[in-house]
């Protein structure tokens, strides 16, 4: 099964990364191939018609992530629609929004840190206390998004920040499925320690535990 992971300027170095090893380290066997203009080959519908999974990795602002996403927002919805799985972290998550971005979700998403009784503020580097079904975890998070969906949609919210706005969740779109996550679980030790946030030694435990999370995103929005 081949998984697709976008590389190029929507994306910051080590984050398509982080996510094809989260996507390799799975149980689902993915080939893993990198589209995009930094990737192995064009990001198109040809390529998707290939793929069972696309991921969109974390990036900049969402203005300037979709100024070079926008031209494959309606092969993105049409594979997606068709049967594909989209995974979104942090900036692609943002992008599974509307405004703007690829409209997958029953709803939008918004800035965390600009949500009422956000215990953070800041747009750097930071650590970040969620609830991933049922049990705290800690992770990496750098200005990512929360998600609002419309009241009796059905989605399965896998996670949620401290003043309970959701964290992460699968979907369906069509006939896939969506998931998307604020936060980074795929983030690797050296995110950790780069940033000063942890230790060596304290960066490979939170990694760990982590990792979990974002390999059950995974099953998630493969499972049917």
């Amino acid at each position: 099964m081949i998984a697709l992971v976008y590389r190029g300027p929507a994306a910051v170095k080590g984050c398509p990364e982080a996510v094809a090893e989260l996507l390799a380290a799975s149980r689902w066997g993915f080939d893993v191939r990198y589209v995009g203009p930094d990737g192995e080959g064009k990001l198109s519908e040809k390529a998707l018609s290939k793929a069972v999974l696309y991921a969109q990795p974390g990036g900049g602002s969402l203005s300037h992530g979709y100024k070079h996403m926008r031209r494959h927002r309606d092969a993105i919805r049409e594979f997606v629609s068709s049967g594909g799985r989209y995974l979104g972290f942090c900036l692609g998550g943002y992008l599974a929004g509307a405004t703007p971005g690829f409209a997958l979700l029953p709803g939008d998403t918004d800035q965390y840190i600009a949500s009422s009784h956000a215990e953070l503020d800041t747009e750097d580097d930071a650590l970040i206390d969620i609830t991933w079904r049922g049990e705290e975890r800690r992770v990496y998070f750098q200005d990512g998004p929360y998600f609002h969906v419309r009241k009796g949609a059905e989605v399965d919210v896998l996670a949620t920040y401290a003043n309970g706005r959701i964290a992460a969740l699968v979907t369906e779109f069509g006939g896939g499925r969506v998931g998307v996550v604020g936060p980074h679980p795929e983030a690797t030790d050296d995110w950790y320690t780069d940033a000063g946030l942890l230790s060596e030694r304290k960066a490979g435990k939170v990694v760990a535990r982590a990792r979990q999370l974002g390999l059950d995103l995974v099953d998630t929005v493969m499972a049917r």
